[in-house]
């Protein structure tokens, strides 16, 4: 930075953009969706490194009124946060998040991907009317693939518009049950836990349950082979 002292103007910097980066941020500027990496490269005219780019715009906008954002590896421009408070509106919220979605949400936050059935089974309850579908409306959650069980049942997961919704970069920077606690947004000691495992977690649960069918099979099986064995000594015992 210069300052001129003829006239007491401060010149900053300024920062050359290539012709191919301001199609990009064209390109970003237009699209009323995120765009991930491949999208952009499809609508250049000229071959260049995008990722680069995005990455020289990200720094060129970082102290602007519109920051440059990647989200679940797609980008798009936003307000920005030291703004935002500028342009929101205020209007009543017609009407909250049951109990049971907040419980929902979160089970399949923290455990996804995971069935209908997995998610009965934590809360305790079975799902109440229109639960999932509520959630899915919001498109904070979709289906994710079936599990390879019997009956293969559907998997749900969280989309990019929940992390998005929530300004959150990836799943990982979600806090904690015991963080939530230290900032005393939950009651520890009266939550269920449970809800706030981890994908390994569950499986953990899983492994368990899978293990106590396999010890019922091997004695079923040994009770079996015993009676068999009887049978062959003693042929009138039927």
């Amino acid at each position: 930075m210069t300052k001129n002292k003829k006239n007491n103007i401060v010149k900053f910097p300024e920062v050359k953009v290539s012709d191919q980066e301001k199609e990009i941020e064209a390109i970003l500027f237009a699209s009323n969706i995120p765009l991930d990496i491949v999208s952009i490269e499809n609508k250049v005219t000229k071959k260049i490194n995008v990722e680069k780019a995005l990455e020289k715009l990200q720094v060129f906008y970082s102290n602007r009124g519109i920051n440059l954002v990647c989200i679940s590896n797609k980008w798009s421009f936003r307000t920005s946060d030291k703004l935002s408070n500028l342009l929101s509106k205020h209007k009543p919220v017609e009407k909250k998040l049951s109990k049971a979605a907040i419980e929902t949400l979160s089970i399949i936050v923290y455990h996804q991907p995971v069935t209908r059935a997995e998610i009965e089974d934590i809360r305790g309850v079975a799902f109440g009317t229109n639960t999932l579908e509520i959630l899915m409306e919001l498109n904070w959650v979709k289906p994710g693939g079936r599990k390879d069980v019997p009956g293969k049942p559907i998997q749900y997961v969280t989309t990019d518009d929940f992390l998005s919704h929530f300004n959150l970069q990836k799943l990982s920077d979600l806090p904690t049950v015991d963080e939530l606690g230290a900032a005393g947004l939950i009651d520890t000691s009266s939550v269920e836990k449970s809800i706030f495992g981890t994908g390994k977690f569950y499986k953990e649960k899983e492994d368990e349950k899978t293990e106590d069918i396999y010890s019922n099979i091997d004695e079923m099986l040994q009770d079996t082979l015993a009676e068999d064995e009887n049978l062959k000594k003693d042929p009138l015992k039927k």
